[in-house]
């Protein structure tokens, strides 16, 4: 497993520090550790910890992620606007090309995605807050 995708040690963020978390409720990342943590069974790389907008989760549900909808088969909660996520680096980008991408909380967000989303975009949506 290689969570750290930086050659060893601990996960790296897109800033080059270490990987802060992201959320632990609710509860998100790929392994449900709090964290966008990322290996090579990670697919969708969900590596990019945004803060969530109304905005955004209507635009995810017109390509076919309704992530508002509680699916407690899943143990999964739904989400709302101000959640703090992991989201798949593709579909920020798909959401950054729209119009639609939500804040990214660039220590949270792990340096994984810079293989599928440019740092200056990152960067235009960072997230001011703490």
């Amino acid at each position: 497993m290689d969570r750290g995708w930086n050659g060893g040690g601990g996960a790296q963020n897109v800033l080059g520090g270490p990987l802060e978390p992201c959320s632990f409720k609710p509860l998100t990342g790929f392994f449900r550790d709090g964290c966008c943590n990322t290996d090579e069974n990670d697919f969708g790389s969900h590596t990019v910890c945004v803060v969530l907008t109304d905005e955004f989760l209507a635009f995810s549900r017109t390509r076919g992620n309704d992530l508002s909808t509680p699916r407690p088969e899943f143990d999964f909660p739904g989400l709302r606007a101000g959640d703090r996520w992991c989201l798949c680096a593709t579909r920020w980008y798909e959401a950054f090309a729209a119009g639609q991408a939500p804040q990214v909380i660039l220590v949270a967000t792990h340096r994984a995605a810079l293989r599928h989303v440019p740092l200056e975009a990152l960067q235009q949506h960072a997230w001011p807050g703490p």
